[in-house]
Parts: structure tokens; C-alpha cells; sequence
């Protein structure tokens, strides 16, 4: 697949990097010599020096030719005007990074495709998006929900406790026949390996296990798991940039109890006349005595969202020393993943890795409607729609030679979550939620070609 890339930033850097793995063949285009400098040394890239607005620079960059156009530099008027250009050229798909979400909840009122946009992203309305999802699964470190719910991956610790643990995956499906859920990825503690389980898989203490579940099978894992699902209502915010203010507002709209803190007096101003319904604090989110006279220990969550990494995970250590519930921090290096579980932090969101498990999608080879990444695991899950000349329709799940470095979690049909066992015959049309390890994902796709 050829695809090309404008903005060598923080998000195309990343971007590049993920397709250079895949085989793709990748340009990368920026203004920056020494980012493109950097890039072209360390991935298996073509990189063009200049301004990707430049008709000049796209037809030598061969747009026409091209499957896939995303733009993603700092400027979003920039990005629409580019994509544009290059499905004028001929390029067969284009995505651009905004920042205004305001393109994307009003996309009824203008059609983008008509200007030559098939999708339009916005890494910190995803953002923004995740940690909603995060706080109404407030008992569990990680969720992902597939086609509104009807299945739902959900991550959790396992504690000595746990009625499971030291039990194998088969056993503990004997012990539980009426369980609605699935085990598909598992960490060790102390490792950075992921298991994908099998049948004799052993579930330890202090495992970081990854379920699909339906409906009913969240409220299973809460009593299974002894975790309940605490009920979120007052929460802290700690920065007041696009995704600070984002979720803010959608928190206050579902009748939240929100305080937003925000170190730039004007910018505090103006986050309080644009969110009447948030308590806006005009401080030094570092400064632990000014968030406990604001009520920091009566907090059911604490989000910390600053342009600092460091800052982030360090704010939110300290909110879970005061025994807040749920702790979330925005953290830009990838590196900082492996981290999360060991140190204390529920949960670590990326931008980079929302905005490239979004992309993702138009550049796998089968039909691919959904994908997304694990926090702290090497692995990733698939939703694969079935076609009629698929390799596994019409199979039985256990007659199917599929990788044992992937497995499936479950099965969508018209809309309902099934947890497919091996007697589950696919079919076309079928929506299968796979999840996968790097190695396998090719043999993985072949099968749903």
C-alpha cells in the first residue's frame, strides 16, 4: 500500500514508524530538515523536504498514484486544504488531523467527502472519548467498546483473592459454565511479555488479564474479579488545553461534578465564561496544598492532562496517595506504558496511539471495521466483518488453523455480542473480534480475506 504522510511531527513520526513496520510503502513529508533527517535514519521511509502544500512537491511525491493521504501537521486548515488537493490529484483515500471537533459533530451540515476528506481525526477528542469510556468502567484499568456495547473489552488485575486464580483457563470455565466473558490477552507481573491464554493457561495473582465480555458479563467480572464499579461523580481536572476542556464539558453535560485547574490566569478566565457549569481554578495543578483546599481527597477521579508528561504521572501519583479512586494521565512517550501498572497509575492515555489505532483501519488488507491497541501489551484487537469468500466462513471455530499467537474473543451477528466457542459456526457477515500479537497478524488477515 502506497501512503504518504505530511507532518513529520510527533503523530506522523509515530505514524511512519508503525506502517514502516507493516512493509508499507511510506513518504514522509515535512519542512523540517532534522525531523526528516531523524525519520529517514531510523525507519524504512522515503522522506521530502518541503511545503506539503506545494502541487510541485505532491506530484514528486506521486499523490496521484497513492492509496492513502494523511495529513497531519499542527495546522488544521492546512490538513483539509492538502487532502483536498491530493484526492483532486488522484489519491484514493485521505484522512486530515483537526483540532475544532466542531467538523466532526457537525458533519451533517457539510458533507467533507464532497471536498475530498474521507475521515476527519482529532487526537484530542479521542482522547477526550477514552477517558469517558475509562470513568463509566471506573473499576477496571482499560475498556474499549465494540459496536456500542454489544461486546466490551475490559482489563483488570487479578488480586490473590480472586476465585480463579491458580486455576487454568479450562478449569475456571468448568467452575463458571455461565460466565459471558473471554480471556484473550494476559500480562505477568514484574514481565513485559503478553500471553495470548489457552486452555491450559494458568491465571496468577497480580495478572494483568484482558477480557471480551458482553453486557452482562461486566457486572459478572466486577464479582468474580471482587471489584465493584465505583460510582463516579466528582472529578478533578488538571490542565485546561483542547482535551482538558473537552472532556470537562461533556463530563458537565452528564451532570458531573467537575473542577478544572488551569495555570494560565487568562486562559482560566476563559475556560470559566465557556464552561458555566465547571468550577475553573486559576492555579499550579503541582501545588498539592491547592488542590487539597479544593477538595482533592472528596474526589472520585482525577485527570491529569498538562502539555508535561512528567507532570501528569507525577500529579496523578500523588492523587492516588489520597486514596482518589481512579487516576488518568496523558502521557506522550510510548516508552511510559510499560511503566503503568508497576507505579500505581489506573491508566495511561497516548494521542499518538488513538490517533494511529483510528488510522489503522484503512491500511490493514482485510476488512478490518475496528481495531484497537492494549495499554502495557504488545498486542492488539481486531474487528474483522466476514465476507463470503473469506477462508473461515462457514467454518467451526475449532476446525479453523488459526495462529496460537491470536484468538478470538467473540463474535457480533445482527447487532448481538456472542462469546464464540469452538463449536460456533462463522458465517458471512459475521463481525469477529480477534485479538492478535504482531507476529500472527498477517496469518490473522489472510484468514479474513
Amino acid at each position: 500500500m502506497k501512503i504518504i504522510i505530511a507532518g513529520a511531527g510527533e503523530v506522523g513520526f509515530h505514524l511512519a514508524k508503525l506502517l514502516s513496520f507493516e512493509s508499507q510503502d511510506i513518504t514522509l513529508i515535512d519542512t523540517d530538515k532534522e525531523r526528516l533527517n531523524y525519520a529517514e535514519n531510523h525507519l524504512d521511509i522515503r522522506a521530502l523536504k518541503g511545503d506539503s502544500a506545494s502541487l510541485e512537491l505532491m506530484k514528486q511525491a506521486e499523490v496521484g498514484t497513492s492509496d492513502l493521504f494523511i495529513a497531519v501537521t499542527q495546522q488544521e486548515t492546512t490538513n483539509i486544504a492538502i487532502c483536498a488537493l491530493a484526492k483532486q490529484l488522484g489519491c484514493q483515500k485521505t484522512i486530515a488531523r483537526i483540532s475544532n471537533v466542531e467538523f466532526i459533530h457537525n458533519n451533517e451540515d457539510i458533507s467533507f467527502e464532497k471536498m475530498g476528506i474521507d475521515e476527519l481525526i482529532s487526537p484530542e477528542e479521542l482522547a477526550s472519548v477514552e477517558i469517558l469510556q475509562l470513568l463509566d468502567q471506573s473499576a477496571f484499568s482499560d475498556s474499549y467498546e465494540f459496536e456500542e456495547g454489544a461486546l466490551t473489552l475490559v482489563g483488570t488485575t487479578l488480586e490473590d483473592n480472586v476465585p480463579f486464580v491458580g486455576k487454568t483457563v479450562k478449569e475456571a470455565a468448568q467452575i463458571f459454565p455461565d460466565v459471558h466473558f473471554m480471556p484473550i490477552a494476559l500480562q505477568r507481573k514484574a514481565t513485559q511479555y503478553t500471553v495470548i491464554p489457552r486452555g491450559d493457561t494458568p491465571f496468577e495473582a497480580q495478572d494483568l488479564v484482558y477480557f471480551i465480555t458482553l453486557k452482562e458479563g461486566v457486572e459478572e467480572l466486577y464479582k468474580l474479579t471482587g471489584r465493584s464499579k465505583e460510582v463516579i461523580k466528582n472529578v478533578m481536572i488538571l490542565g485546561g488545553g483542547k482535551i482538558g476542556f473537552n472532556t470537562a464539558k461533556a463530563l458537565a453535560e452528564n451532570k458531573f461534578n467537575v473542577i478544572l485547574v488551569e495555570q494560565n490566569k487568562a486562559k482560566a478566565f476563559e475556560l470559566a465564561d465557556q464552561l458555566p457549569d465547571v468550577m475553573v481554578i486559576h492555579g499550579d495543578g503541582r501545588n498539592v496544598e491547592l488542590l487539597e483546599e479544593e477538595g482533592l481527597e472528596a474526589m472520585d477521579a482525577f485527570i491529569c492532562v498538562t502539555g508535561n508528561s512528567e507532570t501528569n504521572i507525577m500529579s496523578c501519583l500523588m492523587a492516588k496517595s489520597k486514596k482518589v479512586k481512579k487516576a488518568i494521565a496523558l502521557v506522550e512517550n510510548m516508552d511510559y506504558f510499560q511503566l503503568s501498572q508497576s507505579i500505581g497509575i489506573d491508566t495511561l492515555i497516548n494521542k499518538k496511539l488513538l490517533t494511529a489505532n483510528t488510522i489503522f483501519r484503512y491500511i490493514r488488507r482485510g476488512e478490518v471495521v475496528d481495531l484497537t491497541t492494549l495499554n502495557s501489551l504488545n498486542a492488539e484487537i481486531l474487528e474483522f466483518i466476514v465476507k463470503p469468500e473469506s477462508k473461515v466462513n462457514g467454518m467451526l471455530i475449532r476446525d479453523i488453523d488459526f495462529p496460537r499467537s491470536a484468538t478470538i474473543g467473540g463474535v457480533i451477528k445482527e447487532g448481538e455480542g456472542i462469546i464464540a466457542l469452538g463449536d460456533y459456526r462463522i458465517e458471512a457477515g459475521d463481525r469477529v473480534v480477534v485479538c492478535s500479537l504482531p507476529r500472527a497478524l498477517a496469518k490473522v488477515e489472510s484468514l479474513f480475506l
